[in-house]
């Protein structure tokens, strides 16, 4: 009897010792380029025990840190086939197990297409597109609770919410979706952003689950939509586990604990700035609650990638925008970019990049002939072109045009454009979930909304639209960016208004949603609009004329920013128009005939297709 208990007491003692809380990433995958896979474990004094695996795994590295409850072991994965293994943690004649799964890896994963200029992304901040289980509103191991009256809180949209309006993205004739982060954010309040991310490898149970997740790509891409994921590498949130309990003093920037960024960017590669401010802006804190990842520890970047690429895989992924992309450690975000793309060679990642110079933003797009001059690659395929956003934000109220003023501003952007290494790979954008509010700037002028799209819709790059912008939907950041952020209608059950449905729609939406579908689903089949060359001609009486050509195709796009009827002498143009005789407008379906003049409408634009 004394034996039996004895070995009771034995079993309990092993079993309250054999205490493991996260493993990290939680599985991996057969066939990776990333095979030296560092797994961590984290567990009470998991640091005291010896590590092995079972099936002849080798382990190429055990990495034990000032904490004890952490320890990070790498193992060599190169032509190891999906299967289970087993960890063996051992201290003295205590021990005990963890399983770990290879997973069997999708066909052809590492050829995956990604978003291009082919694409039309559509940016939406989840907790405020719509609702599709109310379920989960409010949970109750996450600490803020849904509040829809709280015009910065928990609103309640959701994974479900999305799945059930990708006919809704279909029809307005985009082809991505950017989503602001999904995974776990349990800041006390404001959270619904999702940039204080407190699991990197959990999505946040307010939006559903990580098999949720995992649907909506696979519902997307029935739909032949694709998925982007938001990614931040900069920063987590306070309240992330990790933060609690530091692996290593050092995993984040210390000052000790915090100090604030001063933001400016161009101390990363300015040659007359102090090592203290180049720092600061590295190194700082973004805010009190985003506690600064230190990108040059290396177990800080190794898990930073190997998240991403489990993302990445797991959920399917089609793409990544990643968060402050030049307020990283410049060396490491190069490091993770190229691991990432090494493994993808064709997956983008665009990087919001958000400066006022078209130089300083080409300096971190991949191949940059700006960073060149002080070899350095951040590897980064895509950019945000913020130069076109500065351009949107009043040039439609520039009625009397000027050296500077008016449609010149358009040109001039696009002028620089031999600064970057692959301008058709840059993101633009009239908006975005951190800035003005278009159809607020401009009083819902439906006029300068059209002129805006007609733009967006037909220049170099990959357009990005911003929810609810496409019926008539605005805000005032000066009231605070939940203002920005508003829910969009028919996203909730009690909603009057359903905008997601043609029934739906007021007689005003209606007419921003038709313009803004008829542009972009006639984009989607435009190859001369997704890499065709450019050719414009300077503006004349506020008048913008640009061509979009290959070798079989060409459509000349007119933008009047007068008030006034305009009337062009099409000689000028003899260069592009060559023997074309006459134009369909796309958005009119009008036929022109180009022969001695053109005459457009004071502020009003036309997409001609020549024949």
């Amino acid at each position: 009897m004394k034996k039996i208990i004895y070995l009771v007491l034995l079993l309990l003692v092993n079993f309250s010792f054999a205490q493991i809380d996260r493993v990290e990433p939680p599985f991996w995958y057969e066939g990776m380029n990333h095979n030296q896979v560092q797994i961590l474990f984290y567990g009470k004094n998991i640091a005291q025990n010896t590590v092995s695996v079972s099936n002849n795994v080798v382990i190429t590295q055990v990495q034990k840190t000032e904490n004890p409850n952490y320890v990070f072991v790498t193992i060599d994965t190169k032509n190891v086939a999906a299967q289970e293994l087993i960890f063996t943690f051992k201290n003295g004649k205590k021990a005990f197990t963890q399983n770990y799964s290879i997973k069997k890896r999708k066909e052809n994963s590492r050829n995956r297409k990604s978003f291009d200029s082919s694409d039309m992304m559509y940016l939406i901040m989840p907790d405020r597109f719509a609702n599709g289980n109310e379920k989960n509103d409010s949970t109750p191991e996450l600490q803020e609770k849904g509040n829809r009256n709280l015009p910065g809180g928990r609103h309640g949209g959701d994974i479900q919410g999305i799945i059930n309006n990708l006919e809704y993205l279909q029809s307005l004739g985009a082809t991505a979706l950017w989503s602001t982060p999904l995974c776990e954010d349990n800041d006390k309040g404001y959270s619904y952003h999702g940039y204080g991310q407190s699991d990197v490898y959990k999505i946040d149970a307010r939006y559903g689950t990580n098999e949720d997740y995992v649907r909506l790509s696979a519902e997307m891409k029935k739909k032949n939509l694709k998925l982007v994921m938001d990614y931040v590498t900069n920063h987590w949130g306070a309240e992330h586990w990790m933060f609690k309990d530091m692996p290593t003093y050092d995993w984040f920037h210390q000052f000790p604990g915090y100090k604030q960024s001063n933001y400016r960017m161009t101390t990363q590669y300015d040659t007359n700035a102090s090592a203290i401010d180049s720092k600061l802006c590295m190194d700082g804190w973004f805010v009190p609650s985003m506690p600064d990842l230190n990108q040059s520890n290396p177990l800080v970047l190794k898990y930073l990638t190997q998240n991403a690429i489990w993302w990445i895989e797991y959920a399917d992924l089609d793409g990544f925008r990643v968060d402050t992309y030049s307020y990283n450690d410049k060396e490491g975000i190069s490091k993770w970019t190229k691991a990432i793309t090494d493994e993808y060679p064709y997956f983008n990642i665009v990087g919001e990049v958000w400066m006022h110079d078209q130089a300083q933003i080409s300096y971190w797009q991949k191949d940059s002939p700006i960073a060149k001059i002080q070899s350095y690659n951040s590897y980064l395929p895509s950019v945000m072109d913020f130069t076109l956003h500065d351009v949107y934000g009043n040039v439609f109220n520039e009625d009397n045009p000027s050296w500077n003023d008016g449609m010149i501003k358009f040109y001039e952007n696009f002028v620089n454009d031999f600064l970057y290494d692959n301008p058709n790979n840059l993101l633009i954008f009239a908006e975005n979930h951190d800035t003005g509010r278009f159809n607020q700037n401009y009083k819902n002028d439906i006029s300068k909304y059209k002129m805006a799209m007609t733009i967006l819709a037909t220049m170099r790059g990959i357009p990005q639209l911003y929810y609810g912008s496409e019926i008539g939907m605005a805000g005032d950041k000066g009231k605070g960016d939940a203002d920005i952020r508003q829910d969009f209608p028919g996203g909730w059950n009690s909603d009057k208004n359903n905008a997601f449905s043609a029934s739906g729609r007021t007689e005003e939406q209606a007419k921003y949603f038709d313009f803004t579908a008829k542009v972009f689903n006639w984009r989607k089949s435009k190859s001369v609009i997704h890499n065709g060359k450019l050719m414009h001609y300077l503006p004349d009486n506020n008048v913008y004329v640009y061509f979009r050509y290959n070798d079989t195709e060409s459509v000349m796009v007119v933008v009047n920013n007068s008030k006034d009827k305009q009337t062009l002498k099409l000689d000028r143009f003899q260069e592009r128009l060559g023997s074309y005789t006459n134009g369909k407008d796309v958005i009119s379906e009008k036929n022109f005939e180009l022969k001695s003049e053109l005459s457009i409408d004071g502020k009003s634009s036309i997409i001609l297709e020549l024949k």
